[in-house]
């Protein structure tokens, strides 16, 4: 794989809405991740950040659902809004980072990201970091909250409106499709899931091998050519480290999981777009969950603990799930001084000669 091609400006678009969440207060989640220091973040990683301040849009009627749906009139509307605002940072070649409100809003944001990659010619591969697979339809869905629909609107099943609002639909295709830390699905919608196919990495999945052969196989087959957008619903972490959700599920990944998932997948170099959804600071404790969140997005952007040299042909990233060729680990403050010491650099200690790969 060449150089990293992720865009080095990074586009804040806030989406204050929860008009599809069963839950009241993931409209104030856009806040909530500024206030954590998210702009600071991302200037830490050596990229600019452009703020584009929050989209306008109806406010949450709180009804009952019609027709199989709570409030898809305005669910439309915050998703037009927000496709346009996304395509538009795209085309200027910008990173959008999307900040929600509620999961719903992943139709606008992805169907942009498709219609980019349609007329640039570039492959997809969306990452759904959550707890639940959102592939819920009208006929299926116990509550009708179209945050629990996203996923199914953009493979074609949903309103017309929803399904073709990048122009064309269905605007993805359940094969670009990359499911993990799945651990919440409804019957009828878990069914539908197993007929489309989609590749899904639920915790049981996780438990027996592990993030690390999980997101090998998740980012199997990314090369140059690959858009990679991943769409970070924050229940996708244990609420034991991130209460401040609507819908929490027991059995989430731990800190140090959730920081491999960010890191293995800034390791490709592919990441071209980003969701965070689902923070809820009116459930949060003292903004801890919109901190974590922000401590994930920077390694999602590339903060490393330690100065890496990795191989230039990294497995994971290739398609060879599971073969993993070793990394050197030299800290920056030792680098400084070998290079400061007279001598000139000392080379790096050759790894230790073992099986795994040689992590700090």
């Amino acid at each position: 794989m060449n150089a990293p091609a992720s865009p080095r400006v990074a586009s804040l678009i806030g989406v204050p809405t929860d008009i599809g969440a069963s839950a009241r207060g993931a409209s104030m989640g856009p806040e909530a991740l500024r206030v954590a220091g998210l702009r600071e973040a991302i200037l830490r990683q050596g990229m600019q950040v452009i703020d584009r301040g929050n989209l306008a849009g109806p406010v949450n009627p709180c009804e009952a659902r019609q027709g199989g749906y709570r409030h898809l009139p305005e669910v439309i509307e915050w998703n037009r809004a927000l496709h346009d605002a996304t395509r538009a940072e795209l085309a200027a070649g910008r990173m959008p980072i999307m900040l929600g409100g509620d999961h719903c809003l992943g139709i606008g944001s992805i169907s942009a990201v498709a219609r980019h990659c349609r007329d640039s010619g570039r492959k997809l591969r969306v990452l759904w970091l959550d707890a639940h697979t959102d592939f819920n339809t009208a006929a299926i869905s116990p509550s009708g909250n179209v945050h629990g629909m996203p996923l199914a609107c953009l493979c074609g099943f949903g309103p017309q409106e929803l399904v073709a609002i990048g122009g064309e639909g269905p605007a993805i295709r359940p094969e670009w499709l990359r499911l993990i830390g799945i651990r919440s699905v409804d019957a009828g919608e878990a069914r539908f899931v197993d007929e489309q196919g989609l590749e899904v990495y639920d915790m049981r999945c996780i438990d027996e091998i592990g993030v690390r052969e999980t997101m090998a196989r998740a980012l199997a087959g990314i090369d140059d050519e690959t858009h990679l957008h991943v769409s970070f619903d924050v229940d996708f972490l244990d609420p034991q480290i991130a209460p401040g959700v609507g819908t929490t599920v027991q059995g989430g990944p731990s800190y140090r999981e959730a920081q491999l998932c960010m890191e293995m997948i800034a390791d490709t170099g592919r990441l071209g777009s980003l969701d965070v959804v689902e923070l809820n600071p009116a459930l949060d404790v003292r903004n801890q969950t919109a901190a974590l969140a922000v401590e994930l997005i920077e390694s999602l952007l590339g903060k490393t603990t330690l100065a890496r040299r990795l191989p230039a042909q990294r497995p994971y990233a290739l398609g060879q799930a599971g073969a993993f060729e070793r990394m050197s680990f030299i800290s920056s403050s030792k680098r400084a001084r070998s290079a400061g010491s007279g001598g000139g650099p000392s080379p790096p200690r050759k790894a230790p000669k073992t099986d795994a790969p040689s992590w700090s």
